[in-house]
């Protein structure tokens, strides 16, 4: 075994001994970012690859007798009948990590390796720029360097860069689409209009975002949601929650199902009547078999966030033979700073928001899986309905597949509506892909307080256009305890 300039054994060592010893945990935290090629040491590449072949296949767990038996099926075999290189294997298994720190040392050895390619780019530069005589034009000089920068970001690719015709396997895909008719494109959210209006529900490898000021419901909202899907779908669901714990999430998810009041819940009083204890059993037993995963992520650092998110994906959900996830939700309520530690004089709180919308983006794309992001809406969101009240960076609204608002109704757009239609609005501002609502309409959604539970009703052009049909809506028999019609 040689050490070559711009490598580090160790940290080699830590991620090759994390991917063993944590198995898909580590794995799919760092898969991502390195190859085999990323190790300098020819050994530490052959382990790894036998390693990223047993996971891969789906193995369990793993043993040095199943590294001997992948290096076998990849006739690899040879590297092993070295007694030293035995030793190593052993040394390595042995090598202390944590598995919250496999993806740093993974990210340290994939910079080495990005500065050995850019090293061995500027070599070939450097040659060719000794071979000039001085008849070149200035051009074709600068060539030379330009040149060297082009085929290194070419070498950082996936290889799959070329541009492919439009029309290339046309027919075939639309005898696919016509083979295989859906009825949505994407996972229904349990609102036909507002599915509707961004196109055919939560599609994958996009960014879905509701905007909402503080303690208008969001939350409710994303559980709500997010029950639907894991309960009616059978589809598993992630919810990233940067403020509330797993337990407030149980009484509001029992609350919603039983319709029985949260403080009841919360307080146990439920049991002293005999219907509202059936009826919270009853709930319970539900929630018990739905996919319905939570993760409280308070002051957690965005790139520690994405590994929750990949080791859930790798764990729960399942990862195809492509690299992309099986069906699934990710809601991460909400888009915030953890911390003060990533803004500086050099970058500002908005810029740092814009990288982790952009962050969110790259791996909704890459995993192929849909992702509703809630933010908070800045004071403009109070009055105004437009990408105007997106707090922290215009970056949320370019990259996100289509932008709602979700708002209190105001005081004379309950009465306009009438007042069994609904106490919150959802106002899609824009969708590209569905066709949104016409200028000031908005979907009538009805939030009964006491129980979490928010259902949608008509848009509000409906309701003008048909008014016999307005007394059909809900029914407010207290403002403490409004409950929809049957």
């Amino acid at each position: 075994m040689t050490e070559n300039l711009l490598s580090d054994p160790s940290a080699e060592r830590a991620v090759l001994s994390g991917v063993f010893n944590f198995g898909n945990d580590a794995y799919f935290d760092v898969s991502d970012i390195i190859t085999e090629k990323t190790f300098t040491i020819g050994s530490n590449a052959v382990i790894y690859k036998c390693l990223k072949h047993l996971l891969e296949s789906d193995v369990k767990s793993i043993d040095i007798p199943s590294i001997w038996s992948a290096a076998s099926e990849l006739n690899l075999n040879h590297v092993f009948d070295n007694r030293d290189e035995v030793k190593h294997l052993t040394a390595i298994t042995k090598f202390p990590v944590q598995v919250e720190n496999v993806r740093r040392f993974a990210a340290k050895i994939r910079k080495l390796e990005i500065a050995r390619l850019l090293d061995a780019q500027l070599e070939d530069a450097k040659e060719k720029l000794g071979k000039i005589n001085g008849d070149e034009s200035i051009s074709s000089i600068f060539g030379i360097a330009e040149d060297a920068i082009f085929d290194f970001s070419s070498l950082l690719g996936d290889g799959n860069d070329t541009p492919e015709l439009l029309g290339s396997g046309i027919e075939e895909y639309v005898k696919y689409l016509e083979e295989n008719p859906c009825q949505t494109m994407g996972i229904s959210t349990g609102y036909p209009v507002y599915d509707q209006a961004i196109g055919g529900g939560l599609r994958r490898g996009t960014v879905n975002i509701i905007g909402a000021r503080p303690k208008v419901g969001k939350t409710l909202l994303s559980d709500n949601i997010g029950m639907h899907i894991a309960s009616e779908m059978n589809i598993p669901v992630l919810n990233l929650d940067t403020e509330m714990t797993a337990d407030d999430h149980k009484h509001r998810s029992l609350a919603m199902l039983s319709e029985v009041a949260i403080n009841d819940i919360e307080t146990g009083a439920f049991g002293n009547n005999p219907d509202k204890k059936d009826k919270v059993y009853k709930a319970a037993e539900k929630i018990k078999d739905m996919p319905y995963y939570h993760r409280s992520i308070g002051g957690m650092a965005f790139e520690e966030q994405l590994s929750v998110i990949r080791r859930w994906l790798a764990k729960e959900v399942g990862i195809n033979d492509d690299g992309t996830a099986k069906e699934c939700v990710i809601i991460y309520d909400y888009l915030k700073l953890m911390t003060s530690d990533s803004i500086s004089n050099s970058l500002a709180e908005f810029q740092v928001l814009g990288f982790m919308m952009t962050g969110l983006h790259n791996f909704a794309l890459k995993y192929k899986v849909p992702v509703l992001s809630f933010i908070q809406l800045n004071r403009d969101g109070i009055n105004r309905e437009s990408t105007d009240a997106a707090s922290g960076s215009d970056r949320i609204v370019w990259l996100c597949s289509n932008f709602t608002i979700f708002k209190r109704k105001s005081d004379e757009e309950i009465a306009e509506d009438g007042m069994g239609n609904g106490n919150r609005k959802l106002v899609p501002i824009v969708s590209r892909h569905g066709g949104g609502l016409d200028d000031g309409d908005y979907i009538n959604m009805h939030m009964k307080g006491y129980c979490g539970k928010i259902e949608e009703g008509k848009t509000a052009f409906e309701l003008r256009d048909n008014r016999e049909e307005s007394d059909e809506g809900f029914i407010v028999e207290d403002e403490n305890d409004e409950v929809p019609f049957a």
